[in-house]
């Protein structure tokens, strides 16, 4: 498989999974009662994950031209908005796992902001400031909970 083709494959793949995780929250929309910090996460989380996905299309574009330093950063960018999108769905879900998943989502959001800060374009700070935000809610987040090493 060559460069192209795997780029489209995961261009694709990340589609996919952004189609699938609107669809779980919007299924779970309504559903019992959250307090304003996972309503804030659960935001921060779904605008991360978009603002992820766009830069993702803008590394691949960088990339296709030659840019090989958007590689690193194309890889964060998707696997962030994999913690965005598994975080929300969780938040959404109100499951018990919810603190795990936003520990990790707040370290992705990290490097992903510190690889996005790189770069001197408007997209690409846009997302790090997207990364910032999920990564101080999901903090607030795992800290209401009690830290995620004792979240049942």
């Amino acid at each position: 498989m060559d460069r192209r083709q795997l780029l489209t494959t995961l261009g694709t793949t990340a589609a996919g999974l952004v189609a699938a995780g609107a669809a779980a929250r919007a299924q779970h929309e309504g559903h019992g009662h959250r307090d304003q910090v996972h309503e804030d996460c659960l935001k921060a989380c779904e605008a991360c994950e978009r603002s992820c996905n766009e830069t993702f299309h803008h590394c691949y574009e960088e990339l296709a031209q030659g840019k090989k330093e958007h590689a690193k950063a194309l890889h964060l960018v998707a696997d962030c908005a994999k913690f965005c999108d598994l975080s929300a769905d969780l938040i959404a879900n109100q499951s018990p796992l919810m603190a795990h998943a936003c520990a990790a989502c707040a370290e992705a959001c990290k490097a992903c902001a510190a690889e996005c800060d790189k770069f001197d374009s408007p997209e690409m700070k846009a997302c790090a400031k997207a990364c910032r935000e999920c990564e101080k809610t999901c903090r607030e987040m795992v800290k209401a909970m009690g830290g995620h090493e004792h979240a049942n």
